[in-house]
């Protein structure tokens, strides 16, 4: 058996989270911060186009949610759509991986809409015993 067979053969390295070089890392930032996590719920309603996505998500700014497009398009995330039309249209959708991705943000993001009166209580409770910062 030659090197080329025996590298052929071997299973890729599992991808690990924890590892820094992981690329796992940087798609897991992408979807997991606030403006990617934002942005895929948001998505997961439906196709919008850039100005209808930046009212859903209020707060972002234009760069930072064409950042955050770009990332998940990146990643194969969020699919872009540019329409041949004149003003150009361009419209973004999840693509299935971003889907499954997304269902899975919105069962947290759920959880925590459900228990901010929890979360609240916590945030009261801590700041009266370290102190508000």
């Amino acid at each position: 058996m030659t090197i080329t067979q025996d590298r052929a053969e071997e299973t890729p390295p599992p991808y690990d989270v924890f590892a820094r070089a992981c690329p796992s890392r940087t798609t897991l930032e992408h979807a997991m911060g606030r403006w990617g996590t934002l942005t895929l719920s948001a998505l997961h309603e439906g196709s919008f186009r850039f100005n209808e996505l930046r009212r859903r998500v209020d707060g972002v700014s234009e760069k930072m949610l064409s950042q955050t497009l770009q990332a998940l398009e990146r990643d194969g995330l969020v699919h872009r759509e540019a329409q041949p039309t004149n003003p150009p249209r361009v419209d973004y959708e999840l693509t299935p991986l971003g889907r499954e991705v997304a269902e899975r943000l919105l069962s947290v993001v759920h959880i925590v809409e459900s228990r901010m009166d929890e979360v609240l209580a916590a945030r009261e409770r801590y700041d009266e015993t370290r102190g508000a910062r």
